[in-house]
């Protein structure tokens, strides 16, 4: 058993979350346990709008992040692949798209 604490996201936040926001738009929710996971999570390389981007093949410019130090909590909006509900949508909620997030290293 390591020692070394673990830098996560799917550590570090007590919720990870994705729906649409939209048939065409998608939110990712992360809330964190504490003060000091949203300080590193916000602070993160791995969890900027190019890094996100890069992740699920779109433009930087089409992933918004609002940071929510209040609520110790991070949001991204981005545009769905598919249109939600059409012939080839896997996902129609978009309950299942913050899965690449999850074993992130911040």
């Amino acid at each position: 058993m390591s020692s070394q604490p673990d830098h996560r996201l799917r550590a570090l936040a007590h919720t990870v979350r994705s729906k649409n926001a939209g048939p065409t738009q998608l939110t990712i929710d992360l809330f964190f346990k504490d003060a000091q996971g949203y300080a590193r999570a916000a602070a993160s390389p791995a969890l900027s709008c190019e890094a996100v981007a890069l992740l699920y093949q779109l433009a930087p410019a089409q992933v918004q992040r609002h940071l929510l130090p209040e609520l110790g909590a991070m949001k991204f909006s981005m545009p769905r692949w598919i249109c939600a509900g059409s012939p080839g949508d896997g996902d129609v909620y978009g309950a299942q798209q913050h899965a690449p997030l999850l074993d992130l290293l911040l």
